[in-house]
């Protein structure tokens, strides 16, 4: 809990010491929770009695012959749950004395709703002044949409994102994974870390931080936005072709797809040797990449066809022979086989008391001295709940009556 000395041996992470409360469900709160947790807080997840995180019900696939949603599993390792009845007054007061002793809360309910229950930044940090307090919502908590409700698949459309993905003669495109609550849950971790970083430099100090998808969308859009604000003319869907650099694409091979990647003039020349097109390099309609953006109709044809000649292995090894960046389009199996992957610790796996076995990504954060671990399972629901009300100080007859009463 707040100001608990950290493990001396450094082995549960940079935030060993640091606890959460983690009242967040379906994907950008938890994959927040749960890089706190990998980083080595102890993150304690809230739930409803009734079901908790919709996410453990988001099945097919499930784990094994489990019932464990692999969506679930996928973004709450590391953590302990604990079922709280935030409808009834006994939950809220429980949930108060959670926030009393925890260095950050992480929600992300409705605009208003934790007002409406009196577990609002400006309430909580009347009894824990250094409580920072960090709120994720669709739209933000102020201007004319705050009450809306979001999803990813919206926000991609909304934010940008979909105008810039997919084949130009195609529809717009889902990115594959729910990229815009994933890269909130990023901002959520970084915002979180800051204000801890600020407490500990400051006044001690906690404060409030309010993360929405549709900021995140806009600002994950980079250097797409700076294109129209440099011309004007919003940028437009390229497929696996890039606007500002040439070559820098997916191309077709004779039995499926690469990636090959030339952004500097030097790569260039190593490319047009591999292909054996050294008069493409003495060309001057492409000698540096602006000459090669201004007449990328003149040369992607002349390289889509030279390509096409060429199995995705062989292309792929001629390139990296001329020390070319290219890769074949690997699939999640490819992927965490991939010996680099492994060598890494970046597949990884932990015992869950139903589920067996779980194979998942590893942490990418590596660190020399506090390591970020898996150390938990991603728990099941209301698994750590007499053990957590016990930390504050109920007996085994409270707990009980608490769960007669359908508090937890």
């Amino acid at each position: 809990m707040t100001g608990e000395a950290r493990d001396p041996s450094g082995d549960t992470g940079p935030l060993d010491g640091v606890t959460v409360l983690d009242a967040s469900r379906v994907l950008a709160g938890p994959f927040c929770g749960m890089q706190l947790a990998d980083l080595g807080a102890d993150v304690v997840k809230v739930e409803r009695p009734d079901g908790g995180d919709q996410t453990r019900g988001w099945r097919p696939p499930a784990y094994g012959d489990s019932d464990v949603a692999a969506y679930y599993l996928s973004i709450n390792r590391n953590k302990r749950s604990v079922t709280l009845n935030l409808a009834s007054e006994d939950g809220r007061d429980l949930f108060r004395d959670l926030a009393e002793k925890a260095d950050v809360l992480l929600h992300n309910f409705r605009v208003g709703r934790m007002e409406k229950w009196g577990l609002d930044y400006e309430t909580l940090g009347e009894v824990n002044p250094e409580l920072v307090y960090c709120a994720i919502s669709g739209y933000g908590e102020w201007g004319p949409d705050r009450d809306r409700p979001a999803y990813d698949i919206v926000l991609q459309g909304e934010g940008g994102l979909m105008s810039i993905t997919g084949p130009p003669d195609g529809p717009p495109v889902r990115v594959g994974v729910a990229v815009t609550d994933i890269v909130t849950g990023f901002y959520a971790t970084q915002s979180i870390l800051s204000a801890l970083l600020d407490r500990e430099l400051g006044d001690g100090g906690g404060q409030k931080i309010d993360v929405s998808l549709l900021d995140a969308a806009a600002a994950f859009n980079t250097y797409a936005a700076m294109y129209y604000f440099a011309t004007g003319e919003p940028p437009v869907r390229r497929g696996g072709k890039m606007r500002t650099i040439v070559p820098y694409q997916v191309f077709e091979t004779a039995d499926g797809y690469a990636v090959v990647a030339v952004p500097s003039n030097n790569l260039w020349s190593k490319f047009c040797a591999a292909l054996d097109r050294e008069d493409l390099a003495d060309d001057e309609r492409f000698a540096t990449n602006a000459d090669r953006v201004e007449h990328r109709d003149v040369l992607e044809p002349i390289l889509e066809d030279e390509v096409a000649e060429y199995a995705t292995d062989e292309l792929v090894s001629l390139m990296r022979d001329h020390g070319v960046p290219a890769t074949p389009i690997n699939d999640m199996a490819d992927v965490y086989d991939h010996p680099q992957v492994r060598a890494r610790g970046m597949r990884t796996s932990v015992e869950h008391p139903t589920a067996g076995t779980v194979e998942m990504p590893g942490v990418p954060m590596h660190f020399s001295r506090t390591p970020a671990t898996v150390r938990r399972h991603p728990p099941e629901l209301g698994e750590h709940t007499d053990e957590v009300l016990r930390e504050l100080g109920f007996d085994a007859d409270a707990i009980e009556r608490f769960r007669d009463e359908d508090v937890v």
